[in-house]
């Protein structure tokens, strides 16, 4: 910033203390040197935003290059393609590229319609039962009955 030698900074706080007095210069040279670190933080935050500006100005200016020259080859592969189209016609005699022998044409995908919730089971209900396959919901009452353990022929004597 300001270039201060030591003989200046002497003079300086020669005068400063003359003029303030002893009492007060501790107060005073903190306040001087929070405002000159503010001062430092503002320049450097305001040198800093300026790089940043000046490197989004540079990605722009690239980013508009990088998209011109994507146009150009679109468009040269359009005319190229287009040419070599218009080259095989003539040679051919065909008058579309539809046309062209050897390509081949896939149908168009149709949705098939099908609901998979509206599906419903074809097994039988003899193959149900003989397999075990639950096809009613028991109660709570039903499933302690159906495992409740039967009482033995032996215990029932003893007792």
């Amino acid at each position: 910033m300001i270039d201060i030698g030591l003989s200046k900074i002497a003079l300086i706080g020669a005068v400063a203390l003359i003029v303030i007095g002893p009492e007060k210069l501790p107060r005073v040279a903190r306040i001087i040197g929070t405002l000159m670190g503010k001062a430092q933080r503002y320049v450097a935050d305001v040198k800093q935003e300026v790089s940043r500006s000046m490197e989004l100005d540079e990605l722009k200016k690239m980013k508009d290059s990088m998209e011109g020259a994507a146009r150009d080859v679109e468009n040269s592969i359009q005319t190229n393609a287009s040419d070599f189209e218009k080259s095989w016609a003539e040679t051919t005699g065909t008058a579309s590229s539809e046309d062209l022998p050897g390509m081949i044409s896939f149908p168009e995908y149709k949705h098939p319609k099908k609901n998979w919730r509206l599906k419903t089971g074809a097994t039988p209900q003899w193959y149900k039962a003989r397999s075990g396959v639950r096809t009613r919901a028991l109660s709570g009452a039903a499933r302690v009955a159906r495992f409740r353990p039967r009482p033995s022929a032996s215990s029932s004597r003893n007792g």
